[in-house]
């Protein structure tokens, strides 16, 4: 099931090596920005670093759907739809055991009786597929490749660690923007308070009435129009207009 292996001994230009791709990766995929910047970026570094991968693709769990939000060819998502399809392979397995599933041959996979054949039918012989969490969402960093025994240790190692990588990126992807959703929130918040304060005081001058009988003027117009309140507001502060508030409540 996990064949992924870290060697015992590494040389010294090997290790220089590895930990020089490793502060390559973090570097790109903690600067990406965005969520889909960074979803991006994990693919493309994924086929870049790890050798013998021709694609790569993710899997996330959207609402329970599994989605495959970014590919590096649309492969990518042939082979994806088959395991959605007959409701087994790899990725789907990475993804409800948290584990590291590959083949280093579909053509001779015994596991996924379905899938495979049909996976080889499209030209993938081997696969790679690496649990991934980002916050609470669930995922699978997927690898592809056209030959049969592609990757060997120091590659299964990498995809291993660029998972771990993304995963992180992804977290902090994902709460910058929820920050920056925030504040986005709260400003516009803001500033429909100082739009409706601003269509009261006219309404309070205008009419000579209470800032809770202007208010209520504007909450019966924006009820009338079905329109929101800062609009009504902001149509009083930008036309001089008196709202419509509607006919008068027959009593």
């Amino acid at each position: 099931m996990d064949n992924t292996e870290v060697p015992h001994t590494i040389d010294k230009e090997s290790f220089s090596e590895f930990a020089a791709s490793f502060s390559e990766a973090a570097l790109i995929l903690f600067s990406a920005g965005g969520v889909v910047d960074t979803l991006a970026s994990v693919v493309d570094l994924a086929v870049v670093t790890i050798e013998g991968s021709d694609f790569a693709g993710l899997f996330l769990i959207d609402d329970g759907v599994v989605t495959t939000p970014v590919h590096t060819d649309p492969i990518v998502l042939e082979v994806d739809a088959l395991q959605q399809l007959t409701g087994e392979g790899p990725c789907l397995d990475a993804i409800a055991q948290r584990a590291v599933f590959s083949s280093d041959d579909l053509e001779t996979e015994l596991r996924w009786v379905h899938f495979a054949p049909q996976a080889t039918r499209l030209g993938i012989r081997s696969v790679l597929a690496l649990p991934l969490t980002a916050n609470s969402q669930l995922g699978a960093l997927n690898l592809y490749a056209r030959y049969p025994g592609v990757f060997g240790v120091f590659d299964r190692a990498r995809a291993v660690l660029l998972a771990s990588l993304a995963g992180l990126a992804l977290s902090v992807a994902h709460s910058h923007e929820d920050e920056e959703r925030r504040a986005d929130n709260l400003h516009a918040a803001l500033t429909s308070r100082e739009i409706i304060g601003e269509a009261m005081g006219i309404l309070m001058e205008r009419e000579r009435v209470t800032s809770d009988q202007a208010f209520d003027v504007l909450r019966r117009a924006s009820q009338h129009l079905n329109i929101k309140l800062r609009e009504v507001a902001q149509n009083l502060v930008d036309t001089g207009e008196d709202p419509d508030v509607g006919p008068p409540k027959s009593s």
